[in-house]
């Protein structure tokens, strides 16, 4: 299974495509796209639903995980961040790529076993699950990942639940 997690946001979208091998977990890209502050909303929302067909086109990963928007103290940044995670649900959608979404604390708590877990508790943590050389330096793409990895650590059990019940996961 090969998924491609992606953590929204309209400045700076982390990417992260992990696939799963015999071996065990691998990273296969991962990267953040940036969209320049002062262009108009439209324009940058446009310019990542590009980018972001144009890495599924490329990828072609069997699922999307995307990062659920829950609360955040800015209001402002809550919208990019809605807008930019409803391109990627978008962008998903036209490829016929089903979609997870997960919460931050449901990430880290797949990722490091602890749903209040640091920024840089996830970096290590994805580095030592996917084997990487160094931890991500960006936390976009750390987090990109961490979705990617969250969404194939559980893919087990929901096939096992889907089989035994009879519904899809």
């Amino acid at each position: 299974m090969f998924a491609l997690g992606v953590d929204p946001g309209l400045s700076r979208c982390g990417y992260g495509a992990v696939v799963r091998e015999r071996s065990g977990l691998r990273a296969v890209a991962a990267g953040v796209i940036r969209t320049p502050p002062d262009q108009p909303v439209g324009e940058r929302l446009a310019a990542l639903l590009a980018e972001l067909r144009s890495l599924l086109a490329e990828l072609g990963p069997d699922v999307v995980a995307v990062e659920r928007v829950l609360f955040q103290a800015n209001a402002r940044t809550a919208m990019a961040v809605g807008q930019a995670s409803g391109v990627a649900l978008v962008a998903a959608a036209e490829r016929g790529c089903p979609v997870a979404q997960y919460s931050p604390n449901e990430v880290k708590q797949a990722v490091v076993g602890y749903g209040s877990a640091s920024k840089p508790q996830v970096q290590r943590m994805v580095q030592a699950l996917l084997g990487l050389d160094e931890r991500p330096r960006q936390p976009d793409t750390a987090d990109a990942l961490a979705l990617a990895v969250c969404h194939l650590s559980g893919a087990p059990l929901r096939a096992a639940v889907a089989a035994k019940t009879g519904v899809a996961p």
